[in-house]
């Protein structure tokens, strides 16, 4: 077996285009040393079709057709795929067990990410492809699998998708008309928010199957200059919080009719992310240097947290922990009750993101260089996605159902399964996606660009 430190030189530099990155790893040996602690994965293309989405696209696109066998070209058909030792143990389950294993879980599987130690110097695959379409279970690890399937918590009635979507198709265009910074999109019905600079658009569920719908509201800033760069729903949907180069935070009331519930006065001049609890309590805003901390229901600033100058472009909440991650290349974890810092994982790359799963389990962050790393919020796991490609923009979304996650890099946007890591498909916009947002119920997608969002529709 060849070591971790050895797998992760061969993932760096194995191709051409990564040997720029040479130069920079011998500078910084302690946090390559450090990094490549991180046992590595690799995310595997699944029947991918790269798509370059043009802006002047209309209409909704047909799934795709499967594709028939040409019997004039005279060509002998493959040969049946053998049944691999996964599928002959699959093929045994009952389906008690098969409702079981086609649940769905609220975090990543820890034991399928611990196939991902290499077991050679070039490095195995993370979770190989299977025959005749079944999910890929090792089978030495059946006895765990088994005892993790049990305690599956039961789905929530709200989630209405409950496997990862195959396909996609762009549905809608809606026109901003300025750079969108942040955007969210609620259900029932669908509504779409598009922030950036002096207004927030509101778009109605019409508008998300056309190109040409105007915003069915306008939310205008009392300053003109003030400009949103992070917003998030609240659970409940009905109340919305945007932050940015203002010297408050907003908390809108979005029902019946979208206005200014509260004004919050912030102590810093540039908010950069925002993170609202489970039980929407609490709201964390990230400022440079300084968290802080505030009760939601009362609007109440309940702490002002000193964090690393720079270490604090992101910020993240997991139960009692909240992350904070920036220039620094440093992952924190901090106690919510106590304040202390828990853990730092050195990344060696600028963190853009970070994102947790929907069980809250499960930390992402998104790094310059496109890698995504993953760590577990409670114990001792920690793993790298390794992509190598610089980016300037790197969001990460984690679907509701918990099965798939979006990473949106420059100008692209990959949708990748949880937590197989296998990519089922990804797409090329015109111009750099600067953020993204999922529907609760799964069913959209939306970017937001230099002046436009674009509304894809999820298949499955």
């Amino acid at each position: 077996m060849g070591s971790p430190v050895l797998f992760a030189e061969s993932v760096r530099f194995s191709t051409p285009k990564a040997r720029c990155f040479r130069a920079p790893a011998i500078k910084n040996m302690a946090e390559e040393k450090e990094a490549d602690a991180f046992k590595i994965l690799r995310i595997h293309d699944r029947r991918v079709e790269r798509r370059t989405v043009r802006e002047s696209y209309s209409g909704a696109a047909q799934p795709p057709r499967p594709r028939q066998q040409d019997s004039s070209s005279g060509g002998a058909p493959p040969p049946p795929a053998q049944p691999s030792p996964v599928y002959q143990e699959l093929s045994s389950m009952t389906q008690e067990q098969w409702d079981l294993q086609t649940q769905d879980t609220s975090g990543l599987r820890a034991m399928w990410f611990a196939e991902g130690e290499p077991k050679d110097k070039a490095g195995p695959s993370f979770l190989p492809d299977t025959t005749l379409g079944q999910p890929y279970m090792p089978s030495s690890l059946s006895r765990d699998v088994w005892s993790f399937l049990r305690n599956i918590p039961p789905v929530p009635a709200g989630v209405m998708v409950r496997r990862a979507p195959g396909d996609f198709c762009k549905v809608g265009t809606l026109h901003h008309g300025k750079r969108v910074n942040a955007i969210a999109i609620s259900r029932a019905p669908h509504h779409v928010y598009t922030c950036g600079s002096g207004y927030i658009r509101v778009w109605d569920d019409s508008a998300l199957h056309a190109t040409d719908r105007p915003p069915k509201a306008q939310l205008d800033f009392q300053h003109r200059q003030n400009r949103v760069l992070t917003c998030k729903l609240l659970p409940d949907e009905q109340s919305l919080i945007t932050g940015g180069m203002a010297q408050t935070l907003t908390l809108w009331d979005l029902a019946p009719t979208p206005q200014v519930k509260a004004q919050l006065a912030s102590t810093g001049p540039i908010c950069y992310s925002l993170a609202v609890s489970s039980d929407a309590h609490l709201c964390l805003a990230c400022f440079k240097g300084f968290v802080e901390i505030w009760d939601v229901q009362n609007q109440i600033l309940i702490r002002k947290h000193e964090v690393p100058v720079y270490g604090s472009r992101c910020v993240d909440i997991t139960g009692h922990k909240f992350w904070t991650g920036g220039e620094d290349t440093i992952l924190y974890s901090w106690d919510l009750r106590s304040y202390q810092r828990l853990q730092q994982h050195h990344l060696s790359n600028e963190i853009l993101c970070i994102t947790h799963d929907p069980g809250e389990e499960w930390v992402l962050a998104g790094l310059k260089m496109s890698d995504i790393v993953i760590v577990h919020a409670h114990r001792e796991e920690k793993f790298k996605a390794v992509i190598q490609r610089y980016t300037h923009h790197h969001n990460l979304k984690f679907a509701s159902c918990g099965t798939y996650f979006v990473s949106t890099q420059d100008e692209s946007f990959h949708c990748i399964e949880a937590p197989t890591l296998h990519r089922l498909f990804q797409a090329e916009e015109s111009s750099d996606i600067l953020c993204c947002d999922i529907s609760s119920d799964n069913k959209y997608l939306v970017t937001g660009s230099k002046n436009t969002a674009t509304v894809y529709q999820l298949l499955y």
